[in-house]
């Protein structure tokens, strides 16, 4: 039975993770450690997910809570990381400095500015975590959750022996997405996806072995109703030639054609995870307090506890390997010979087999060169935040943030080195590996 640490209990996966993994009757039971520096959301987190056990874990699990990560890691058999550093104090620092030198960010999080200076503030402490891992449960799988995603799996493939796997929904969410926009049952869609975290693109995409990328592209063109529910991503589909994996608002961010002027943030983003102006900045700190506060009303029995099993991979990838029976998942993993034309020393997001003797990535093979070029330059970032984070110094940052497409398409190298001290200053309290 297995033993599952949770790192970052006060996180909204914490609740449906739990539920999703606790409802598997072939885990067969066993032990949920919660582990949280916030005592209060800790407290929530635990008592919810004590409920969740007493509802659909048949008695089979026990559930634990603890400050003291050490404690909670010694002898796990799976790590999942969820953790948040800094928690909402710096949401506006990487939101609003960038936007003073034109920057337009929707989410922040996992690249540019505000996912460099997430990663720099997250890596270290990720690694302390992995350390740790090393000494008192080093046959632990680690499921990362936390973004920025590619940054955080480079750094632990370049600094830990740990067996990590990214997991995002993208893929899934995004597969369902094109299913519906084509029209086709989900089960019957046939597809094909590579590429790296929230840029994975959809290079095959049949139903009955017939492509269904022409047909998509009219349809797309012929219906301003369809367009709006996707603008950025439908053009770049009719631009690139495929379909990729993050939301219109998020992807906006990481290319430099759509968010570098108003008239064009106007034409292509829209409210929302469509493309919202400094939309995480805006809403982060109000989602926090509303998922803390739905614990309470799921304790105080004013609202319904849901628990039916959500898409999320980490309880196929426990079960997977908890009862050797084979599953397909798209992780972010070392690009050892799996897509040929992106850097051999990156991460990529593919598809992989889960048993019980480990994560197996399948070649993809490589990617249409348009497509590959838009990896490179957003893995060039990575990497050298990466670096930054791993060496704990300064100027591999700022050659990230003047590398980063969309900072590239507003700023200036001087206006970047500028806004990189500034962004430095106002976090220097959230850096200390940097000071």
């Amino acid at each position: 039975m297995p033993n599952i640490c949770f790192l970052g209990a006060g996180s909204g996966f914490a609740t449906p993770l739990a539920a999703d993994v606790m409802q598997v009757p072939e885990i067969g039971g066993g032990e949920f450690r919660l582990v949280d520096l916030d005592l209060a959301r800790l407290k929530l987190s635990h008592d919810v997910i004590r409920l969740v056990a007493d509802r659909v874990g048949g008695g089979r699990w026990t559930v634990r809570a603890a400050t003291d990560r050490r404690a909670a890691l010694r002898g796990a058999d799976y790590v999942i990381n969820c953790i948040e550093v800094s928690g909402v104090d710096t949401v506006r620092f990487d939101n609003d400095i960038p936007l003073k030198y034109g920057v337009s960010q929707c989410i922040g999080d996992t690249i540019g500015p505000g996912g460099v200076f997430k990663a720099l503030r997250t890596v270290p402490v990720w690694l302390d975590v992995l350390r740790d891992c090393e000494e008192l449960c080093p046959d632990a799988w680690v499921l990362n959750y936390t973004n920025p995603m590619s940054i955080m799996c480079l750094a632990a493939q370049r600094s830990s022996r740990m067996t990590v796997v990214g997991l995002c929904h993208s893929v899934q969410g995004s597969s369902g997405q094109l299913a519906d926009y084509a029209g086709v049952p989900y089960p019957e869609l046939e597809w094909q996806c590579g590429g790296i975290n929230h840029m994975s693109w959809f290079t095959t995409l049949r139903h009955h072995g017939q492509d269904l990328y022409p047909a998509l592209c009219r349809k797309v063109q012929e219906s301003p109703e369809l367009w709006e529910k996707d603008p950025v991503r439908f053009d770049v589909m009719l631009h690139f030639g495929a379909f990729v994996t993050e939301s219109s608002g998020h992807f906006s961010e990481y290319v430099p054609y759509y968010r570098k002027r108003p008239e064009l943030i106007t034409r292509y983003c829209r409210d929302g995870y469509l493309g919202g102006a400094s939309f995480y900045a805006d809403n982060w700190p109000r989602w926090r307090r509303e998922c803390d506060d739905g614990r309470r009303h799921v304790l105080a029995g004013q609202e319904e506890l849901k628990t039916q099993r959500t898409p999320e991979y980490a309880s196929y990838v426990i079960a997977a390997r908890e009862t050797d029976v084979p599953f397909i998942i798209h992780g972010n993993v070392a690009n050892r010979g799996l897509i040929d034309n992106l850097p051999p020393d990156g991460c990529v997001e593919v598809a992989c087999t889960v048993d019980r003797p480990g994560i197996h990535p399948r070649r993809f093979g490589p990617l249409p060169p348009q497509l590959a070029a838009l990896c490179r330059a957003n893995m060039a970032v990575f990497d050298l935040a990466a670096r930054a984070a791993i060496e704990r110094r300064r100027e591999p940052a700022v050659h990230a943030l003047l590398l980063d497409p969309l900072t590239a398409a507003v700023c200036s190298p001087a206006e970047i080195r500028k806004m990189a001290d500034e962004l430095f200053a106002a976090e220097r309290d959230y850096l200390p590996a940097f000071t």
